[in-house]
């Protein structure tokens, strides 16, 4: 029998394939918690740990690598450790930090289309090894990771069109080996986000064609971080995702570098995230160093699964 996330120790997370980590998450009753790390800002907010350990530390159940590099792992800053001032010579393995965090682990793939027109800049632009190609999706899975997320970096000009078609090809070549998470609470400056009622396209449609395509996780923006998107925009979307495949789960994402606030706002934005009815609620990297301020992590969990799982999570992991 899987347990729930939420009170699974290390050595069970370890252990659990992908069908039993949605299992769990489902047992959870919409109490999980995912933290984002971005590996190419910096070293980490502290000496001697990585971002992911720490957000672990702070009650996070998951956390997602974003902007990691697969096709070369130098790039990726956040993985190395800084002691006493210096750098260490290479940077860790996801299955290392895996070990030391004792969560499980995910990797943010983007899916940028070169058409697609942004709002001003296009300050991010596709790097081969942060895209959602065969090539990567295969490595993921050979570095040890547990599920992927499919969507795009602001101002990257992320689309539907290309999510779902990476949803498909993920399915393709990963089968039931990872979870995988798809949809679109950020880059919506043109092509909305999913919720938002001025999308030209139903928010319902899109979410049937991602599932039709092999998400396992519809991620959905955060009611009070999203500009425009309130508790029963999120909620109706959460409904269909529960309804059209019964066991596929939904993720609630703040952001847009509200993550950064105070803790206060993190407790109202968190309430509300609960009230959608989402399976997941993550908190993305725009604190200082790639990383939420550890307080708000910890303020996100304990308004959505009290002390007694937050504490449970932060001393856990060395089981």
């Amino acid at each position: 029998m899987v347990m729930r996330l939420i009170s699974s120790s290390k050595s069970e997370i370890l252990t659990m394939s992908a069908k039993e980590l949605k299992e769990a998450i489902l047992a959870s009753e919409g109490r999980v918690i995912m933290g984002q790390h971005h590996v190419t800002l910096n070293t980490g907010l502290v000496d001697g740990a990585t971002n992911t350990e720490i957000q672990a530390a702070f009650g996070a159940d998951m956390v997602m690598l974003n902007a990691f590099d697969l096709a070369d792992h130098a790039k990726n800053i956040g993985l190395y450790e800084m002691k006493s001032g210096r750098m260490a010579v290479e940077p860790y393995s996801v299955s290392q930090i895996k070990q030391w965090a004792g969560v499980p682990l995910g990797i943010y793939l983007e899916c940028p289309d070169d058409r697609a027109r942004v709002a001003g800049e296009r300050y991010v632009e596709a790097k081969p090894g942060r895209v959602a190609s065969k090539e990567n999706l295969l490595r993921i899975k050979d570095i040890g990771a547990d599920f992927v997320v499919l969507g795009g970096n602001p101002s990257s000009g992320t689309t539907f069109e290309q999510i779902i078609a990476a949803t498909r090809l993920a399915k393709e070549t990963l089968g039931d080996d990872l979870l995988i998470c798809a949809g679109k609470w950020e880059d919506g400056s043109i092509e909305k986000v999913l919720g938002d009622p001025l999308s030209e396209r139903p928010a319902q449609d899109i979410i049937k064609e991602l599932i039709d395509a092999g998400a396992d996780v519809i991620t959905l923006p955060a009611p009070g971080s999203r500009h425009g998107i309130t508790v029963e925009h999120v909620r109706q979307c959460v409904a269909f995702t529960h309804s059209y495949k019964p066991g596929t789960l939904a993720l609630s994402f703040l952001n847009s570098s509200v993550e950064g606030a105070d803790v206060e706002t993190i407790r109202l934005i968190a309430l509300m995230m609960k009230q959608t009815g989402a399976d997941i609620h993550a908190i993305g990297d725009g604190g200082y160093a790639g990383t939420p301020m550890p307080e708000n992590v910890y303020q996100l969990a304990i308004s959505i699964k009290g002390k007694r799982h937050t504490i449970k999570r932060m001393v856990s992991r060395a089981r």
